[in-house]
């Protein structure tokens, strides 16, 4: 759904079966990594990795200046409570 969001607002990504792999997809299209500290904008993207006993594809959101939304929108950048109690490792992705 993040996939097709990005696609919408007219940026070619290629497709992957997880969500853990378009940080590189994302690098191509022209988004660069930002900081773990920097506060997100809109259009920032989140790619996160999956934890042990969760979804193996791990989790990709876009957020829209206010809120993070995948296929749903969500409380917060974590995709769920699994996410929020692992804290995985992740990176938000910003188009330059």
């Amino acid at each position: 759904f993040t996939r097709k969001a990005i696609q919408a607002g007219g940026i070619t990504l290629g497709h992957t079966y997880h969500a853990k792999d378009y940080g590189p997809m994302l690098r191509s299209a022209g988004f660069t990594a930002i900081g773990t500290y920097e506060m997100p904008r809109e259009g920032d993207v989140i790619i996160i990795q999956p934890y042990a006993g969760g979804n193996p594809s791990g989790h990709m959101a876009i957020y829209d200046g206010t809120e993070w939304y995948s296929d749903f929108k969500q409380r917060d950048m974590w995709a769920g409570p699994g996410y929020r109690a692992a804290r995985p490792s992740y990176t938000i992705y910003r188009k330059n």
